[in-house]
């Protein structure tokens, strides 16, 4: 069984440390994300030759040619299907993410609870850009014929002995309904599950768990912890953990509004209440900026993002050393199957 995770994804993975929390290094530190050994050759697969404006064009295009076949392969099949023109993704160049700056901290702590995405929404509503076309259509049709529509559409749902503990599934495009052919018939076959380069994906894996367990990784960990105790915020063990505990308080807020997602929850009741909007998490909101500014007091005076970047780049370079011939490969595949 192939693994569901891009080479890139698991690239980027293995910085979940730096990533998580401190989003890279500084202004003043000399290294950053982008001095990645690895990038050279996983750029070729996600794109990262080309600029933000190159990337954002390209996928434009390639979603407007998947989303005519989409019509065409619906209306194969005996249904309606009006391309949808904002059914796509924009590519952001990190702007509104810069969780290393102090006056970003200050005002959205990890960004979860303060949420400057939330903050964005608000204040350029765009419901009617990104309606649905083919909404009306759908809701014309009989509740069998909805799941009709969607089953073509997106393929079946996948069945529960398919599917891993976490939700995850296996993704196949020919599983994938109508959008999953459209989207092969333009994007072709993706290089980064090609069985190919299946041991490579293993091995990238190995090189995730490799960077989290490091012993250097360790005892910086353990050097910001001191730090975080010494501030009044002891408990922490590693630096992840302090966004992490914020984002498993607001879960836990959520389940208690919505339930474990096994029954519908009637939103528009009148004893309902927004568990965004709720006193707790109000409150929590609070605890994620104070604990946020202190985790960054910390990461500065350890040099967490730098040192834990030269962790991850030392041993990028191990592993290109011991890998070389299939990276080689695997970035002239890429590079051949654009």
């Amino acid at each position: 069984m192939r693994s569901t995770v891009p080479l890139a994804a698991l690239a980027a993975s293995a910085m979940v440390f730096i990533l998580t929390g401190c989003g890279g290094a500084s202004s003043d530190d000399k290294l950053s994300y982008e001095d990645s050994p690895l990038s050279q050759y996983l750029s070729a697969a996600s794109g990262g030759d080309l600029s933000q404006e190159e990337q954002q064009k390209k996928m434009e295009k390639e979603q407007a040619q998947v989303e005519e076949l989409v019509a065409q392969c619906m209306a194969d099949e005996g249904f309606e299907y009006t391309p949808n023109a904002s059914n796509g993704t924009v590519i952001s160049d990190g702007g509104e993410w810069e969780p290393e700056k102090r006056e970003w901290v200050e005002k959205y702590g990890y960004g979860y609870v303060n949420s400057p995405f939330a903050e964005q929404v608000e204040e350029n509503p765009s419901e009617e850009e990104n309606s649905d076309p083919n909404a009306d259509y759908v809701s014309s049709l009989s509740e069998s014929e909805q799941t009709a529509f969607y089953e073509t559409l997106y393929g079946p749902s996948p069945a529960e002995d398919e599917m891993a503990e976490d939700g995850s599934y296996e993704y196949s495009w020919e599983d994938a309904g109508c959008q999953g052919w459209a989207q092969h018939e333009v994007q072709g076959d993706d290089i980064t599950q090609s069985e190919e380069f299946s041991a490579l994906r293993t091995k990238m894996e190995e090189l995730t768990t490799a960077s989290q367990e490091s012993p250097e990784l360790a005892d910086l960990n353990a050097e910001w912890a001191s730090c975080m105790a010494d501030k009044g915020e002891p408990g922490f063990t590693k630096q992840a953990e302090a966004a992490e505990s914020i984002m498993e308080e607001q879960n836990k807020i959520y389940e208690t509004a919505y339930g474990d997602g096994s029954e519908p929850v009637d939103t528009e009741a009148a004893d309902f209440e927004d568990p965004s909007k709720s006193p707790e998490m109000k409150a929590l909101g609070e605890r994620e900026l104070k604990l946020a500014l202190i985790d960054l007091d910390c990461r500065e005076k350890t040099s967490f993002a730098t040192k834990s970047l030269e962790i991850q780049f030392a041993l990028e370079e191990k592993f290109i050393a011991e890998n070389k011939t299939e990276l080689e490969a695997f970035k002239a595949a890429a590079e051949q199957s654009k």
